[in-house]
């Protein structure tokens, strides 16, 4: 089953840098079935992201590509999932994010 990847950017992403290479070790990933995923991305489809680049801003989950994710979503982000038992992991990897104020980075299928 295809999967995507979410891990915590220990420096915030540079503006006008693009973030296409695919580096889960970098960041620590946690890998998500990508079944989950379709429903996360249901819940998040109106929150403000950024797509490959800060440079790039765009609603939900760059799905195929990379997704970075602002420390100023994250509460959002929770809530999102917060009754979607199969998603723990993320919430806790999401949560960890926002008590070191850090961006999340989604790498899509």
């Amino acid at each position: 089953m295809a999967t995507h990847s979410f891990g915590i950017m220990q420096e915030d992403p540079a503006h006008g840098e693009r973030y296409d290479s695919y580096e889960p070790e970098k960041y620590h990933c946690i890998m998500m079935d990508d079944g989950l995923v379709e429903d996360i991305d249901r819940a998040w489809n109106e929150l403000d992201f950024y797509w490959h680049t800060r440079s790039v801003p765009g609603k939900g989950l760059a799905y195929c590509g990379v997704t970075l994710i602002p420390p100023e979503m994250l509460d959002a982000c929770i809530a999102g999932i917060e009754r979607m038992e199969d998603a723990a992991p993320l919430k806790q990897l999401l949560l960890r994010a926002k008590a070191e104020h850090r961006f999340v980075i989604h790498y899509g299928v």
